[in-house]
């Protein structure tokens, strides 16, 4: 007889359901229906578990913050220079949204930009982390001369979240045609002459 799961481990199920089928549907045209179908479980099953889809969207983006925070955590090497601590956080990143493509249409659906204010503010929160984490990096590189001051730590770090979102969007539209991290090691060597230039540091 099976043994019966625990129901973190059902929500944590589910979670992951959602992420496949977001995929392969789109997040605007996934149901209940499809999660449930998915794990074998019922509608009324996934229901009992969140009480909308609303807090389904909302589980499952706390579940991808506590999983990129983690990646983000094992990619800072306080012993590694600041230009290999970034171009390691960017390549983490772009692995990540490789092995969880799910995340590109999410970011640009009508879940998350009308439908769900709460899922809105949890992914701006998101992107609020890794613009500090990178921001403190590009930070260090300006005072040890590892970057060039032409901008302020804070804008260098947009720009770098810019660089990653825009080769994200290429590869979803794409068809993900294309390695994702491969293209980015491609050009990262090409954005950092952005910020090294000066320095003669690449």
């Amino acid at each position: 007889m099976a043994k019966r799961k625990s129901a973190e481990n059902r929500k944590h199920e589910i979670v992951l359901a959602v992420l496949k089928q977001a995929d392969k549907v789109g997040p605007d045209r996934l149901s209940a229906t499809m999660i449930a179908r998915e794990i074998g479980l019922s509608q009324p099953a996934i229901f009992r578990h969140f009480p909308g889809m609303k807090d389904l969207w909302l589980a499952v983006a706390a579940h991808i913050e506590s999983v990129m925070k983690k990646k983000w955590d094992k990619a800072l090497d306080p012993k590694k220079e600041p230009p290999e601590q970034l171009k390691k956080l960017v390549m983490t990143q772009l692995r990540f949204i490789q092995a969880v493509p799910a995340v590109p249409g999410i970011l640009f659906s009508r879940e998350l930009h009308a439908g769900n204010k709460g899922l809105r503010q949890a992914f701006f929160g998101i992107m609020g982390t890794l613009h500090s984490r990178i921001t403190q990096i590009v930070r260090e590189g300006q005072e040890i001369g590892h970057f060039t001051n032409n901008n302020s730590p804070e804008d260098s770090a947009f720009l770098i979240i810019s660089f990653i979102q825009g080769l994200i969007v290429r590869w979803s539209i794409s068809g993900k045609s294309f390695n994702l991290v491969e293209e980015g090691e491609r050009l990262w060597g090409i954005q950092m002459k952005i910020f090294c230039e000066e320095r003669g540091v690449s």
